[in-house]
């Protein structure tokens, strides 16, 4: 039975956290963020689902209700947001390669280009034996905390973007332990919101175009990590379903395990901070770009996959521009 924990603010502006097993939920006692309950389970040497029954049980809720009135919150967060780290990795799921081999091969007259080169890579050394080091992925960097945008909130585009596109796929939520360790918390539904035009026109703007917000549903997964998981990724344009496609993620349906990709990102001394959290997308196959979707400001976001019960929905938006203009002190 799927457990899951989420984060919740009441009308008040009180924060608490629930526990979710299969279709029961309630409210924990004594503890007002994930955050704040993993720092516990670390100091106790448990895991998460035995400091959450240490907690005691609150109130019954109704999650789906919740999120309907827009109570609930990311799953993770960090009450300093210069200390959560959004990252991810690319090229990472069998048949992800396609569509970007495809956006650059023109460029490059046939050859093979550096993406299909680095999926390949990824195929042959993404799964090493256990204890061994295997292939790098590509890698990028989304933002810190204040990128990231809770449930039924907008998504929201620079002035300047290009494009804003949708990308369905799974998140590590990790926390840095006191003594530097990280600790994977769990896998949260995730859209990491990105500009493909962008990415299209030079594949050395990827940055550029990873350089947005991003939404996590609102569930938490903890404990054990699903090898399969088969959702749904869909846009909806003034009532109406424009797009809607499968999506596939877990270690199953993906060149690289798990392992790999959270120690080609944590061998860095920086990302290891005690107290730090991260949230690491871990990359997807399928794009309503590569199917020729271009999307507009008002379009919703819908992705859905079990074993969450809740979706990953978010609005699209675009930023009013802004004047920036660089002063000499």
């Amino acid at each position: 039975m799927a457990l899951r924990l989420l984060q919740h603010r009441a009308a008040d502006g009180a924060r608490s956290v629930i526990f979710a097993q299969g279709e029961a939920a309630c409210f924990l006692s004594g503890v007002t963020s994930v955050r704040e309950l993993a720092l516990r389970a670390i100091a106790a040497g448990h895991s998460l689902a035995e400091e959450a029954a240490a907690c005691g049980q609150g109130a019954a809720v109704d999650i789906a209700a919740e999120l309907a009135a827009g109570r609930l919150l990311a799953p993770i967060d960090h009450e300093d947001p210069a200390h959560l780290v959004l990252a991810g990795t690319g090229l990472t799921h069998l048949g992800s390669a396609e569509g970007r081999d495809k956006m650059h091969k023109a460029a490059q007259q046939g050859a093979v280009t550096d993406s299909m080169r680095m999926f390949l890579e990824g195929l042959e050394g993404g799964k090493p034996a256990p204890g061994q080091v295997g292939q790098q992925p590509e890698w990028f960097y989304k933002g810190d905390g204040s990128q990231l945008v809770d449930p039924e909130q907008p998504l929201t585009m620079p002035s300047f973007a290009k494009d804003g596109g949708e990308e369905p796929e799974l998140a590590g939520i990790y926390l840095i332990g006191p003594d530097g360790s990280p600790y994977r918390l769990g896998l949260a539904l995730a859209n990491e919101f990105s500009d493909h035009v962008t990415e299209r026109h030079n594949y050395l703007w990827l940055a550029h175009s990873k350089l947005r917000q991003a939404s996590l549903g609102p569930e938490l997964l903890i404990g054990d990590v699903p090898a399969h998981v088969e959702g749904s990724s869909r846009i909806v344009r003034d009532g109406a379903v424009i797009w809607e496609k499968p999506f596939l993620s877990g270690e199953d349906n993906m060149s690289h395990t798990l392992a790999n990709l959270e120690h080609h990102h944590f061998k860095y001394d920086l990302f290891r901070r005690a107290g730090d959290v991260h949230v690491h997308f871990f990359g997807t196959a399928t794009l309503s770009f590569s199917d020729g979707v271009r999307t507009q400001e008002g379009d919703v976001f819908e992705i859905a996959a079990a074993p969450f019960t809740l979706p990953a929905r978010n609005r699209l938006k675009r930023a009013a521009a802004v004047d920036v203009a660089v002063k000499s002190l």
